[in-house]
């Protein structure tokens, strides 16, 4: 059987080819739509955004209804980079007629279902951008008398034929990864808290579930305890927790600073026993933490079913998750006691593990040929403007948004910052782009992207999570 065939693109080179399309990559399409709006035609910047789903999406499996947002509405995807953008927050609440009732609410933090629905409505804006279904598989240089000035992107199509697009520069947003730990896989039983609503559409279909266990003490495991309490009215909701009960996530105002755009300069010089320091400082803002509300909420619920003597909602403290084993028609989790070395055993309709993300390492998708530098600990040396350090001989620029807690912060994988950052990063483009002479005989920087012509178009699905951003505090 023959391998697949590629066709290259030949006579279109992008400026900025993003991989992935969730909410870091929009703010960067946003941004870039924006500039080229406002340029002189020589001076816009031709890009192109891939995303394997087939809509936009972003955490749909956590859009619990009435959850709210633990970032305030002013950090969009535009605002803190323009405040006059016209796709911030306050413009889609304008546009759907509802500028008015949401200030009514007297709150900073809509719902969750509310700003995906913004989302949403802000992919719609740029979507000539964008092009859905479309996988990357693969980023190649494009060597030239021993330079990398270009890169391919390959993308997995439909029919099995490989589409490679050129560019200049490559933006990778591949967000997070759900974790679960080691020895645990997910299957129809055992969830990670990402794929909460997913899962249990199907339980409202069939049998009525007689009990779940949640596993975790992070803001994505209270809300999991809190939405299978409320909803299975007779099953129970078993919490296990390493620590004694939920802890509250500090979201005062001079904690809040470390989400403060300038705190990423104050980070990125630091030497890295500082960064540790900060890191551990501010931990209590956005890990394993949970909001004062929903905390009182759940044990407002367990106080109240001890009164009636009939407890559904239990906090299984100080213990941790040991064993996990499907059988049939149910699971069984096994833990143990921290304090007392106590062995036991639950059987569960499903095991739910708010354990948190992992990011994706991005050099799986550019192999070892793109010249990209790591430091003493194994990890991608990053400028400031998230561009990638590379080999000398590595001209055309690879830039990531996520994946650097290490050397920017906290806020690498929220929401905080995606406004900003996308801002310096096109910023960094305009400054450090690869020269226009590699340009193909017959393009301009002002050539709109070739994805409305048919027999470009990728059928197939790219790698793209979402930054997590559920778990932090109000910032």
């Amino acid at each position: 059987m023959s391998a697949p065939q590629s066709h290259v693109d030949p006579d279109h080179v992008y400026d900025v080819v993003g991989v992935g399309f969730g909410p870091a990559n929009l703010a960067l399409a946003i941004a870039l739509d924006e500039h080229n709006e406002a340029a002189a035609p020589g001076e816009r910047v031709t890009g192109l955004f891939l995303e394997r789903k087939q809509t936009f999406g972003w955490h749909r499996g956590l859009l619990i209804d009435g959850a709210t947002m633990q970032v305030s509405f002013l950090k969009d995807l535009a605002t803190l980079r323009n405040p006059v953008s016209r796709a911030g927050f306050v413009s889609y609440l304008h546009e759907r007629g509802r500028l008015v009732d949401f200030i009514n609410q007297k709150t900073f933090f809509p719902t969750r279902e509310e700003f995906h629905d913004y989302l949403e409505w802000a992919a719609g804006r740029v979507g000539h951008l964008v092009r859905y279904g479309s996988e990357v598989t693969a980023v190649r240089p494009v060597t030239t008398d021993g330079q990398t000035r270009l890169f391919e992107v390959a993308v997995r199509g439909g029919d099995g034929r490989e589409v490679v697009h050129r560019a200049r520069n490559v933006v990778v947003a591949c967000g997070l990864q759900p974790r679960l730990p080691e020895g645990v896989a997910a299957s129809d039983r055992v969830w990670h808290s990402g794929e909460l609503l997913h899962h249990t559409a199907e339980f409202k279909e069939g049998a009525a579930p007689a009990r779940f266990v949640v596993v975790g003490a992070g803001q994505s495991a209270a809300e999991c305890a809190e939405y299978l309490h409320r909803t299975y009215p007779s099953a129970e909701v078993c919490a296990v927790l390493s620590r004694f009960g939920y802890s509250p996530a500090d979201d005062s105002p001079y904690a809040n600073r470390i989400f403060d755009p300038e705190a990423v300069d104050v980070y990125y010089a630091a030497d890295d026993r500082v960064k540790a320091r900060l890191m551990d400082y501010h931990r209590n803002t956005n890990y394993s933490v949970v909001d004062l509300d929903l905390i009182e909420e759940l044990y407002r619920r367990e106080y109240a079913e001890k009164v009636r003597g009939e407890q559904r909602l239990r906090i299984l403290n100080v213990s941790r998750v040991t064993a996990v084993r499907e059988t049939a028609d149910a699971v069984t989790v096994s833990m143990t006691d921290l304090a007392t070395g106590e062995q036991r055993e639950l059987d569960a309709d499903a095991v739910v593990f708010a354990t948190g993300y992992a990011p994706h390492d991005i050099t799986e998708l550019f192999g070892g040929g793109c010249g990209l530098l790591r430091d003493e600990e194994g990890r991608l040396k990053v400028r400031r403007d998230y561009r990638v350090q590379t080999d000398p001989s590595v001209l055309a620029g690879v830039y990531t948004q996520g994946g650097t807690e290490h050397t920017h912060g906290i806020t690498s994988s929220l929401l905080s910052m995606v406004a900003v950052r996308a801002g310096e990063i096109l910023d960094s483009i305009l400054r450090d782009g690869a020269p226009a002479d590699d340009r193909p005989a017959g393009t301009t920087a002002d050539d709109r992207p070739a994805g409305t012509t048919a027999d470009h178009s990728p059928a197939g699905t790219t790698a793209d999570d979402r930054p997590a951003a559920l778990s932090g505090a109000h910032e």
